[in-house]
C-alpha cells in the first residue's frame, strides 16, 4: 500500500531542483559505508510487512528511479508471516518502477520472530524498519550493528529503556558514518523546509508560545475478545494499537509529529513536561486495550518557552492536526512561508530520495536517529507525566528503569492484557510491570 503518487512532478524539474536544494552540502562526494559505488546498487530489505512498511518499500524504489540509482528490493521479513503475502504484492504492483524493481527470491523471504535476524544477515544494504514501536530499539541497534544505510518508521521506542537503547545505537551509528532518515516526513517536505529556515533566520522574532494538536476519530477498536488457538503475542500484534508496550499511545504513535515540528523549531527538546489525559470515549466493555484517548500536555523547554500539547481520539467531534508558533515579530504555522523554490517530490518518496543521495555521496549527509529519538522521547515525557499525574524531568525520567515490554517476546509466552494506567492510584505501576 503506497501512501501518496508524484503525479505533475516532472523527472527533469525533479533532478535539477534536487540538485539545487543539495549544493554545497557536506561530504557530498562520499558513498557512505555498505554502498559499492563501481556497482551502483541498491539491495533493499524490508522489515515489517504492513501498510507502512510496503508503501516505504514501494517508495524507495520510486526514488530511486527518479534519481537514475539502480536499485532492488530484494528481501522481506515480517513477525507475522506476512512477508510472502508482501512480495507477491510487490512483483503485481500497478507502478512499474515497483513491479520491476522487485527481486524476492523464495529464499529471502523471512517470518517469525527472529526474522529480523535472518534478514540482516542476508546481502542487503538499504534496510526499511517499518515493523511495530515497540520492536523498533532492538530492530534499529541489529540493523546498526549490520552496517545497514536505513530508514526507520516513527516512532523509534514505547518506553524510557527501549529509548536508551536506541539512542545508544544512535550514537554508534554516527560513529560509523551511516545515512539514516526517518519517517518523520515534514523535515522532507518542502514548505516546512522553507518556514522552518526562514523562522530560524528570525522572521517571526524569538519563538514566545507553541501549540501543537493531533486531534481525529478513533482508529483501532478491539472487540473480540483473543480467538481460541491464538497466541497472546500475535493477538496483542494484531491488535497493537490497543496496547501501550507495542504501540505507546496515541501521542507517540501519532502525536510525534506535531511534536517532531516543535523541536525543529526550537533546535531541541523539552526539558519538562506537566500533563493530563484519560479515556472517555474508549469505554472498557468495548475496547480490551490499554491505551487512552486524550492528553493534554503543558511542555516546557529549557529557555522556558512552553508548548500546549493536544492529542484525542474521539469520534464525531472537531479536529485539528496542526502547529502554530508566536514570535515577538509575528506568527507562523510552521509551512506558509512557502517553498522557496524547492519542487521536491510528495515528502515520503523525498524521505527516500534524500537517504539515497546521502547514500551514493550525492547529496547532503544525513543520518536522523538521534532527531526522531528526542521527538519520539518527547511524547514519551508527555504520556508518562499524564499516566503518573506528575510533573516529570526529561533526565530523570530518560535514566528511569521503566519498561512496558513483555519478559519473554515468544509465541508461547503468556502475556496478559495489562491494566488501562490510572493517574495517582498507589501501587499501579508495580501492578503494571507484574503484569508484563
Amino acid at each position: 500500500m503506497e501512501k501518496k503518487s508524484t503525479k505533475g512532478v516532472n523527472r527533469r524539474e525533479f533532478l535539477k531542483a534536487a540538485a539545487a536544494a543539495t549544493a554545497g552540502a557536506t561530504l557530498a562526494s562520499v558513498p557512505r559505508p555498505g554502498y559499492v559505488a563501481e556497482s551502483g546498487m541498491l539491495k533493499i530489505g524490508l522489515i515489517g510487512c504492513g501498510g507502512r512498511g510496503t508503501g516505504a518499500a514501494g517508495q524507495a524504489l520510486r526514488a530511486a528511479e527518479m534519481l537514475g540509482v539502480p536499485a532492488q528490493l530484494v528481501a522481506v521479513a515480517d513477525v507475522l508471516g506476512r512477508s510472502k503475502g508482501a512480495a507477491n504484492g510487490f512483483r503485481n504492483s500497478n507502478n512499474k518502477a515497483v513491479r520491476e524493481g522487485t527481486k524476492i527470491t523464495d529464499e529471502m523471504i523471512f517470518d517469525g520472530v527472529d526474522a529480523y535476524k535472518r534478514l540482516l544477515a542476508a546481502d542487503v544494504n538499504y534496510v526499511i524498519l517499518a515493523a511495530h514501536p515497540g520492536f523498533r530499539p532492538f530492530h534499529f541497534e541489529a540493523a546498526v550493528e549490520a552496517k545497514k544505510q536505513i530508514f526507520t518508521e516513527k516512532p523509534v521506542a514505547t518506553d524510557p529503556v527501549g529509548m536508551r537503547q536506541f539512542m545508544a545505537a544512535a550514537k554508534k551509528s554516527e560513529e560509523l558514518g551511516l545515512s539514516i532518515t526517518a519517517g518523520t516526513q515534514r523535515r522532507h517536505e518542502a514548505k516546512y523546509v522553507t518556514t522552518v529556515g526562514k523562522i530560524h533566520e528570525g522572521a517571526i522574532g524569538d519563538i514566545q508560545a507553541i501549540r501543537a494538536y493531533w486531534d481525529g476519530g478513533g482508529v483501532y477498536n478491539q472487540h473480540q475478545p483473543k480467538p481460541a488457538g491464538m497466541s497472546d503475542l500475535e493477538w496483542q500484534i494484531r491488535d497493537w494499537y490497543a496496547h501501550v508496550w507495542i504501540c505507546g499511545d496515541n501521542i507517540v504513535e501519532q502525536h510525534v509529529h506535531n511534536l517532531d515540528i516543535a523541536n525543529w523549531i526550537m533546535k531541541g527538546h523539552p526539558a519538562r513536561a506537566y500533563g493530563s489525559g484519560g479515556r472517555a470515549w474508549k469505554r472498557k466493555d468495548d475496547f480490551l486495550g490499554n491505551i487512552w484517548d486524550h492528553f493534554a500536555i503543558d511542555f516546557e523547554y529549557a529557555n522556558g518557552v512552553h508548548m500546549m500539547s493536544m492529542c484525542r481520539h474521539w469520534d464525531g467531534c472537531d479536529g485539528s492536526v496542526s502547529e502554530a508558533f508566536v514570535g515577538t515579530k509575528g506568527k507562523s504555522s510552521g509551512s506558509d512561508m512557502g517553498n522557496g523554490g524547492l519542487e521536491w517530490a510528495d515528502p515520503y518518496i523525498q524521505e527516500h530520495v534524500h537517504l539515497i543521495q546521502s547514500i551514493t555521496g550525492k547529496g547532503k549527509h544525513y543520518n536522523e536517529a538521534m532527531q526522531v529519538a528526542e521527538s519520539t522521547f518527547t511524547a514519551i515525557l508527555g504520556r508518562e507525566s499524564a499516566y503518573q499525574g506528575k510533573r516529570l524531568e526529561w533526565d530523570k525520567l530518560l535514566n528511569s528503569d521503566l519498561s512496558y515490554f513483555p519478559k519473554e517476546l515468544s509465541f508461547e509466552a503468556k502475556i496478559p492484557l495489562a491494566p488501562v494506567p490510572h493517574p495517582g492510584v498507589p501501587g499501579w505501576y508495580k501492578v503494571q510491570m507484574e503484569c508484563l
